[in-house]
């Protein structure tokens, strides 16, 4: 009998297979007709390690690191590298190293001995690219296996991981995929790339206490330079201490918590965090005299309205006339709207406000001026005027929420000494565990499935679709901005993933296995598995959280 064959389509064209071929030698065949290096296969519409073997018939296709999806492969592989370089050169003093935060292009890491954090030097610095350079020339396979829960959760206990015990311990599925490189041994969540020779891209720079471990960004064989972001770093730090300091700071420690019927006593603390943290904000803008111009920016799904209305509670109870102020009525008529690359209307751009405008109207309200201010028809497109008469007194403050509040191009012409910006993101104080850093964008696409699917009737297949185009408006606008704010906010409450978990799985599960969504819905279904589910009962009708899941005594 002769060798069984298997019928593979790719692109438009059908090639005939052993069966068991590998996706590895396969994508070998069509590498150079790729600009970037092919790091996963997609099978019959699912994600496919390139070491793994094709049985039966079906469709191929490849991912490579430009990919959004291999990208991320490549990050996780990169990682393992780098924990397996300061294994070689430091595992004997016993010093671990731990994924703290995404800073840029890059994850902040800290070398930690019995709980400390140990300083690391230019020194170490140059020995650990080193022995990364050495562990990518030598083209290590990365292998990985499948053992049972108990035995992962034992095996990771022996290890030193605890995090990942305590995380593990908690575990549905009965089988964990265990990564090893070179006898290390670890899990990820997500895939990786099948060997060293493929991590070719990367650096690392010191920063802070720690160093930054560095990837490509836009283009997938270009390292992106590092810019120092202090005020966020500052943000992620201050936020881990809290954590810390309720005990809380990985999903195995928020897991204990649950479990341990301690939901309320974390509701009450938490809430407790954010509204002493927004009274010393208020505090600081009053302070601050001849503020008139409260500015507030930042990502989708921050909690914006929520935290303006919270934040005009304070500055009245400080003494100050706040005015909630939406920068969304001045917009341009629709058909004076710019369009991007695909000729679609650009609400995101800078272009689609109206800014002489703006500036004309502040300027008079500066002077103490009456203005009739403009309101946004979104149903005819175009700007309306129905005597909304505004005029600044002596207490008088704007509480003015939009994606361009921190670009000074918005507000060109007003003083300096008259705006206080804010920034404003969902900056999750969470860790998976040692290694795989939770991130915020993740966070903050489970808020805007929730709040979609409850307040537009839009899908999660929908609200996934536009995530990338999201992304794209938050990098042009937002994010460069950020650095610029006079006070960054976090607006993640340490306990939410376990409550959107409840309204975001049933909507992710809708989603069919035929959708290009699918695999983005998965990877979050996965994700969201890792937490156990919290009511939301005993939570406050003011809290950031009911602007996504409903209950909120704010018009939001």
């Amino acid at each position: 009998m002769g060798e069984e064959q298997i019928v593979v389509k790719i692109g438009e064209k059908e090639k005939t297979y052993p069966a068991g071929v590998s996706f590895l030698s396969i994508a070998q065949e069509y590498q150079d007709q790729y600009e970037d290096d092919i790091v996963l296969a997609l099978y019959n519409n699912r994600l496919r390690e390139l070491k793994k073997t094709v049985k039966k018939d079906g469709e191929l296709s490849f991912l490579t690191t430009s990919d959004k999806t291999g990208k991320r492969a490549y990050r996780r592989s990169v990682t393992l590298l780098m924990q397996k370089a300061v294994y070689n050169l430091w595992g004997r003093e016993q010093i671990g190293v731990y994924v703290r935060y995404a800073i840029g292009q890059g994850y902040y890491c800290e070398l930690m001995k019995d709980g400390e954090s140990c300083k690391i030097t230019e020194t170490m610095i140059g020995a650990l690219k080193k022995e990364m350079y050495r562990l990518v020339m030598a083209d290590l396979p990365i292998e990985k296996y499948s053992m049972n829960t108990d035995e992962a959760v034992a095996l990771f206990h022996e290890l030193g991981m605890k995090d990942k015990e305590k995380l593990f311990r908690y575990r549905r599925s009965s089988r964990v995929n265990i990564y090893e490189l070179d006898h290390y041994k670890d899990y990820f969540y997500g895939f990786m790339v099948p060997s060293t020779g493929y991590l070719r891209y990367y650096d690392v720079t010191a920063y802070q206490d720690g160093f930054v471990l560095l990837f490509p960004g836009k283009e997938a064989k270009k390292v992106s330079e590092f810019v120092p972001s202090d005020k966020l770093f500052f943000t992620l730090k201050r936020s881990r201490d809290w954590g810390k300091l309720q005990q809380i700071d990985t999903i195995g420690a928020l897991n204990d918590a649950i479990a341990a019927g301690k939901t309320q006593e974390m509701i009450l603390t938490q809430e407790a965090l954010f509204e002493e943290r927004i009274g010393a904000l208020a505090e600081m803008i009053v302070k601050e005299e001849g503020k008139k111009f409260i500015m507030i920016a930042g990502p989708s799904s921050s909690g914006k309205t929520t935290f303006s209305h919270r934040l005009s509670i304070q500055l009245a109870a400080k003494g100050l006339k706040p005015h909630p102020f939406p920068l969304d009525d001045y917009y341009v008529d629709r058909d004076k709207c710019p369009r991007d690359e695909n000729g679609e209307l650009d609400f995101e751009c800078l272009e689609s406000l109206d800014v002489e405008l703006f500036n004309h109207d502040m300027n008079e309200l500066l002077a103490g001026k009456a203005v009739n201010l403009p309101i946004f028809n979104f149903k005819t497109g175009k700007r309306e005027y129905k005597d909304k008469i505004m005029q600044l007194g002596k207490d008088d403050v704007l509480v003015i929420e939009g994606i361009h509040g921190l670009n000074d191009k918005l507000s060109y012409s007003l003083p300096v000494e008259s705006k206080f910006k804010i920034y404003i993101s969902a900056l999750t104080q969470l860790n998976i565990d040692e290694h795989n850093y939770l991130p915020t964008t993740d966070g903050r696409m489970i808020r805007r499935i929730v709040r979609d699917a409850r307040t537009r009737g839009t899908s999660a297949k929908e609200t996934i679709a536009m995530w990338d185009s999201v992304r794209r408006g938050e990098e042009k606008n937002i994010f460069p901005f950020q650095e610029g704010a006079d006070v960054m906010f976090n607006s993640a409450l340490i306990y939410e993933l376990a409550v959107l978990k409840i309204y975001a799985e049933p909507l992710l599960f809708a989603i069919d296995k035929d959708c290009p969504e699918y695999l983005e819905a998965k990877r979050l279904l996965k994700f969201l598995d890792y937490f156990l589910p919290m009511s939301p009962d005993g939570i406050g009708q003011n809290s950031i959280i009911r602007e996504f899941i409903g209950g909120s005594c704010f018009n939001v």
